[in-house]
Formats: structure tokens, sequence, C-alpha cells
């Protein structure tokens, strides 16, 4: 597969994105193996990719946008694209719990799973994993650290 790579600057520090000429196949807070590229300028469906990414992780940003419309390839396990479809749902400034999700992909005993799942997905922010808590009302973990998972969701409260 060919992948590329771009570092974006962001609120939360850089995001390293990675894409195939198929979608968007992750957004990282790590530098990632793929070649990272020197711009965003060129002809490759990749590159195309992050540059569409980029703009609205951009407007995500400032406020302005709520949903995501880039094209995705998820590499995953059956179970764990069922979970993250489902974190896909969850509404801009809005948490669920990993008992919600696992009850809203008719496993509710699978919250344990979900939690597992949730920890895996590759595209962070655009597969809103940060709007997951745990079911007692505290945060939970999330890859970029809790500081950042504090910032996404006061983003999105504002």
């Amino acid at each position: 597969m060919h992948l590329l790579q771009w570092k974006m600057g962001s609120a939360i520090g850089p995001l390293y994105l990675v894409a195939s000429s198929q979608g968007l196949v992750g957004v990282y807070f790590k530098k990632q193996s793929a070649p990272l590229i020197p711009s965003l300028q060129g002809t490759d469906p990749a590159v195309k990719i992050l540059k569409q990414t980029t703009q609205e992780l951009g407007e995500y940003f400032l406020g302005k946008r709520k949903m995501f419309e880039v094209p995705l390839e998820l590499n995953g396990t059956s179970f764990q694209k069922k979970a993250w479809k489902q974190l896909s749902k969850i509404p801009y400034g809005k948490t669920f719990s990993y008992k919600d999700i696992a009850a809203k992909i008719k496993n509710k005993n699978a919250f344990r799973a979900v939690g597992t799942a949730n920890g895996k997905n590759p595209l962070c922010i655009i597969i809103p994993c940060h709007r997951v808590i745990a079911a007692n009302g505290t945060l939970g973990g999330y890859s970029g650290g809790i500081t950042i998972k504090k910032k996404l969701l006061a983003l999105e409260n504002n």
C-alpha cells in the first residue's frame, strides 16, 4: 500500500496525517513510518486526501466544522470497524460511555472490548474517540493524553 504522511500544526500540537490513494488511514500524535511529504502540492491522490484532511481539521479547530467528509480507509477487525462506526455517530459536543456504545452495537456486555477498540482507533478526532468516557463520568484514557482530551471536549463545548 502506497502511504504518505503530512505533519500538521494544530491547536493541540502537531498531528501526523497518513493517507493512501483510497483514503485517510490515520491521525496520530507521533510520527509514523510512512514517508513525510514536503508540501501538499501535486496530483497524487494521497496528497489530495492529506490536503482535504488538513483543511477539514483546520476548520474543526476553528469551531467551523462538526462533521468530517474526507474519505477514510479503515484497517481493523470487523468488531473494531463496527465500534468505530458507532463512535462516528456520537454528536459533536456530546459524550457517550463505553457501555452506551456497546449497547448501540447490540452487545451490551462488550464495553471492555469497545474500550479496547476505542484505544486502537487510528483516526483520532475524525472518529471522535475523545467523546467516549467511563460510565461513572470520568474521562478514561486517550491516545494523546487526558490534557488533549480535555482540550478537544472544551473546544466542542464552546
